[in-house]
């Protein structure tokens, strides 16, 4: 998989490893964010169409080739009908672990099995391709503060700065960053439904139930996502 075919739930979850510490962040809501971004790819590929605030599959037999969003396409078909906010957070993590294999198996991640209390059967993944993850986030960071045009910048890469902002990701940006290139990042989420009206509706609601995923979250007491 080269770097410039990562998928959207792909590219943000490699951004959400800090390469200096060899750690992932925000690990409390980084299944929601790789959740968002698979959704808004496959709105941003036209196999997702919003009916009355459903995310609905266009075409049953139509598949991208990406396990990851063929398995979520898959099981937004089989399950009753929901809203984008619902798969968000249904059922996440299944699509988190399903592009963590994914990553492996392409060279960017080194599975180690391991049992928990030395009985149960586990896999953990460290991250073997640091530069390649650099460069991804040397990528996002100039989309979010320029100087290219907004209009300039693809869909996919839009998407990335925009659900990243959402999720609050650390590594990509810091909430001073957030505030200073608050106007921009309005503009690249507008950016990320740019093939239509109707895409640009998707993309707000899946960036917004991110938003108060996370903030819930800070509410409540959990760690924060990054």
């Amino acid at each position: 998989m080269p770097d410039g075919s990562l998928s959207l739930p792909a590219r943000l979850y490699l951004l959400s490893w800090d390469t200096a510490k060899l750690k992932v962040t925000g690990a409390t809501h980084l299944h929601h964010l790789v959740r968002a971004g698979a959704l808004t790819e496959l709105a941003q590929r036209g196999l997702l169409s919003d009916v009355e605030g459903i995310a609905t599959p266009v075409d049953p037999d139509a598949h991208t080739g990406d396990l990851v969003l063929d398995g979520l396409l898959e099981l937004i078909e089989e399950s009753r009908p929901r809203k984008w906010k619902a798969w968000v957070t249904l059922r996440a993590r299944v699509t988190l672990d399903a592009v963590r294999a994914q990553l492996a198996a392409e060279g960017y991640l080194r599975a180690e099995k391991k049992r928990v209390l030395g009985l149960f059967p586990s896999v953990e993944y460290e991250l073997d391709r640091v530069s390649a993850v650099d460069a991804l986030r040397e990528d996002a960071r100039r989309v979010l503060a320029g100087p290219e045009p907004v209009a300039d910048v693809s869909e996919r890469a839009a998407a990335v700065v925009a659900l990243a902002a959402a999720a609050e990701l650390r590594t990509l940006m810091s909430g001073k960053d957030r505030k200073l290139h608050k106007d921009r990042i309005e503009r690249l989420t507008e950016r990320s439904g740019a093939a239509a009206p109707a895409l640009k509706k998707v993309i707000q609601e899946v960036r917004t139930a991110m938003i108060v995923v996370v903030t819930t979250g800070a509410a409540t007491g959990a760690a924060p996502s990054g």
